[in-house]
């Protein structure tokens, strides 16, 4: 049985004939009744009894007519899904989000999404931003917010938010006694304070390697951590510096400790929305970027001088 059989029989049993089943379903009734008789030839048994006005149906009949209302309600939902996905209403988004951001982001933004598309499923992946680069290459996810360099030809990218490169001091630190909070100083101003250090392979400490033999600095490391978290908090509590991107002066640590971008430093990566070149993201998916860069641009609280 397909769906334009099961259709016709459903109808022919509702309307109670022949002749007005085909005049709802705007077809001759020769016609129909051609289709009703290849049914029966087909299943080897009559479906209808004839002799009875309105026709009745047979037990055959009964079990066809089951199945046939099973497939017009299949077929019904199966059009509705394939319309939800036309109107991009609905559908799977494998989402990569930089570890800290994702934690800071992602809680924020899942109630309006929840909300606003009810059929719309996310994949979150969790990484560094490195990390979500290779997956985005190779096709393991679908859209990736990031810290990066947008060189790659491989790429389309949307510029999220500029990140400033900066040194987290805690109140107790000589350079926050010696500068207003916010102001832009030279990395030689901490040459004599003591440093809290991501482990090698964040992001965050190769710049901070690179920086400190540029200046050609050794400071003292008071201890390494592979938490960021963990990393902020113990800078702020031991009134040390820390090197990071302003976007890390957040509220664990307002009114702790303050931010100072660096001067005559030009940074390269920044913030971006990718995903691979030549593909078009649903609605739902820019609709996504567009809040991350208001919620992102509501929240940047060292530029308040906090």
């Amino acid at each position: 049985m397909n769906a334009k059989q099961a259709l016709y029989f459903v109808t022919i049993v509702e309307e109670g004939s022949i002749t007005a089943a085909a005049r709802k379903l705007y077809i001759s009734q020769p016609s129909l009744s051609q289709m009703l008789r290849q049914i029966e030839k087909e299943n080897g048994l009559e479906l209808l009894d004839r002799s009875t006005v309105p026709m009745r149906l047979t037990y055959a009949g009964e079990k066809y007519l089951e199945c046939a209302r099973t497939i017009l309600m299949a077929s019904e939902k199966l059009e509705n899904q394939l319309k939800d996905i036309r109107e991009e209403n609905s559908g799977h988004l494998r989402l990569g989000f930089s570890i800290q951001r994702g934690m800071r982001i992602f809680p924020r933004i899942m109630p309006y999404f929840s909300t606003r598309y009810p059929n719309v499923s996310f994949e979150l992946r969790e990484a560094g931003s490195a990390r979500l680069e290779e997956m985005l290459k190779y096709g393991e996810i679908d859209l990736a917010f990031a810290a990066l360099e947008s060189t790659s030809a491989r790429f389309d990218y949307r510029l999220i938010e500029k990140e400033r490169i900066g040194i987290l001091a805690g109140k107790g630190s000589e350079l926050a006694e010696r500068f207003l909070p916010g102001e832009e100083i030279v990395l030689e101003s901490a040459r004599n304070e003591r440093f809290v250090s991501l482990k090698q392979g964040h992001s965050v400490r190769i710049l901070q390697d690179q920086l400190f033999r540029i200046y050609d600095m050794e400071p003292k490391t008071i201890v390494e951590t592979d938490s960021l978290e963990m990393a902020k908090r113990v800078t702020v509590t031991c009134g040390a510096c820390m090197l990071c991107p302003n976007v890390y002066f957040d509220e664990a640590v307002v009114g702790k400790g303050v931010f100072f971008p660096l001067k005559d430093f030009e940074n390269y990566r920044h913030y971006y929305a990718c995903w691979r070149k030549g593909e078009t993201l649903p609605h739902y998916a820019t609709d996504l970027i567009d809040v991350v860069c208001k919620e992102l641009d509501s929240s940047k609280l060292w530029e308040m001088g906090l």
